[in-house]
Order: C-alpha cells, then sequence, then structure tokens
C-alpha cells in the first residue's frame, strides 16, 4: 500500500484508526473467534511512515480519518487477499442544522440544533455470496433515525429512501445496490456532507463488474428573470455537490445522497 504525506483536508487518520482496521479485518478473514485487543496485532509488522495521512502530526485534520480512510484501509487489506469485493467504501456523512457561534464571534450564540446520520449502500460480493443491498458495510455499524421519527423532531420531509436501481457490480454473484436518500428541508440550514467514491468506483475481482460511484445533489430553487407575475417564478436547478462540501440551503431546498454499490 502506497502511503502519501499528510492531506491538507480532514482525511487523515491517527495510527489507532489503521491498527483498528487491520484487525478488523484480520477478524473477517480468520474462521477462529479471536479477541478483540491489541495482543491480537503482536504477530503483525505494521510500518506507516512518519507524517504520512495515516501518521499525522497533533496539528492534522483528522475528523474524516476515521469514517472514510478507515474504510479505504479496509479495502486495501481485503483486496490483497482476494477475499471479497469492494464494499461502497465509506459512511455518506450527513449533517444539517443551524445556530451556534458566528464566524468572527461579534454576537452571542444563535440556539439551534444539529443533526449527523451516515447512509447505507452496497456491500461488495465474494467467490460464494451475493453482496447486500442497502446495508451499512465496515465501520458502518450506525442505525439510522425511523423516517416518522425523523421529520417529527426535524424541520424536513424525506421526500425518498429507497434502493438505487442499476448501483451493484454484476458478476457470477452480484454486488449489493446503494441507496437513494433524498430530504426537503422546510426552513434554512446548512448542510454538509462528507463522502468518497464519487469518482472512483467500488472495483469488483475475479472478473465481476464494479459498481457505480455515488453522488451528490444539490436541488436549488432559483428565481426566472421576467418582469410582473413571471418574476414570482421560481425553478430546480441540479447542482453537483461532490463528494465533500457545504452548503446553506434555503427553505424547500433539498440534497439527494446517492450511494455507491459494491463490487460483483
Amino acid at each position: 500500500m502506497v502511503v502519501t504525506d499528510r492531506k491538507t483536508g480532514n482525511i487523515n487518520a491517527p495510527e489507532a484508526v489503521t491498527y483498528s482496521a487491520i484487525i478488523y479485518c484480520l477478524r473477517c478473514l480468520i474462521s477462529e473467534d479471536i479477541p478483540l485487543n491489541q495482543g491480537c496485532l503482536k504477530p503483525v509488522n505494521v510500518r506507516i511512515p512518519a507524517k504520512s495521512f495515516l501518521s499525522p502530526s497533533s496539528k492534522a485534520a483528522v475528523v474524516g480519518g476515521n469514517v472514510l480512510t478507515s474504510q479505504r484501509v479496509t479495502d486495501v487489506i481485503l483486496r490483497c487477499f482476494q477475499a471479497c469485493a469492494a464494499s461502497q467504501g465509506d459512511c455518506n456523512n450527513l449533517t444539517f442544522g443551524f445556530g451556534g457561534h458566528t464566524a468572527d464571534g461579534s454576537r452571542e450564540p444563535i440556539k439551534g440544533f444539529g443533526y449527523y446520520e451516515t447512509i447505507a449502500g452496497g456491500s461488495g460480493a465474494g467467490p460464494t455470496w451475493d453482496g447486500t443491498n442497502g446495508v451499512h458495510t465496515h465501520m458502518t455499524n450506525t442505525r439510522i433515525t425511523d423516517a416518522e421519527v425523523f421529520e417529527r423532531r426535524y424541520p424536513v420531509l424525506l421526500r425518498e429512501f429507497g434502493l438505487r436501481s442499476g448501483s451493484a457490480g454484476n458478476g457470477q454473484h452480484r454486488g449489493g445496490q446503494g441507496v437513494i436518500r433524498d430530504i426537503e428541508f422546510r426552513i434554512p440550514v446548512q448542510a454538509s456532507i462528507l463522502s468518497e467514491r464519487r469518482v472512483y468506483r467500488p472495483y469488483g475481482l475475479a472478473g465481476g463488474e464494479d459498481a457505480a460511484c455515488g453522488v451528490n445533489y444539490w436541488i436549488r430553487k432559483v428565481q426566472k428573470g421576467g418582469k410582473g407575475l413571471d418574476a414570482e417564478q421560481w425553478e430546480e436547478r441540479k447542482i453537483s455537490l461532490g463528494g465533500k462540501n457545504t452548503a446553506s440551503m434555503a427553505a424547500g431546498e433539498r440534497i439527494i445522497v446517492c450511494t455507491p454499490g459494491g463490487g460483483g
């Protein structure tokens, strides 16, 4: 595995994240039930270059290390052993809310709220099994808020939450499908997405097809040009947010997260 220098972004991962990914993979690969502790790594020689993104300084940004980089370390190890095709490869971290401190500290903190979720995707196929649709894989073992509770407690409408047809990699054993999550905001909020596999597709193995990349859309309301009554008309524009972005969204605007599938 080629390890590059520390990144200026937030995908740097403390060494503990790499060690956790290694022991996770070992527990997946070994048929015996081994304990989850540091002693199990004694036979493993781990070499992490200093000042790399897997061994950053204490001043490096690391928020994405545990939720994104850990998944890619897992991908590398499982691929080395040809154990299974790639799963979605990230956690699809979505946050939104409003309030808090102003950027310059000129006003008292505004009382608001914050919401955070991770979104499922497809798992990779193996030598004797198909991947699973719409599931949390590897480090994404979290639950998501029920739709009814989500809409009742937060100013949102859940327009769609279902499987993403055509996102799985085909093969003798098919990968799992990703999901589509379409959220409309009823008040202005700031929304952020932290995701991966938006450019490079989750790989297939042994001739199996790669899965589809994920994509994140901002459905923005834009006022049409014109005079009189026409000036009050609005239209929707679909804007790709890329893999990592933050946007201030107005009431009635939406974010659509289409998560990657699993390789075949």
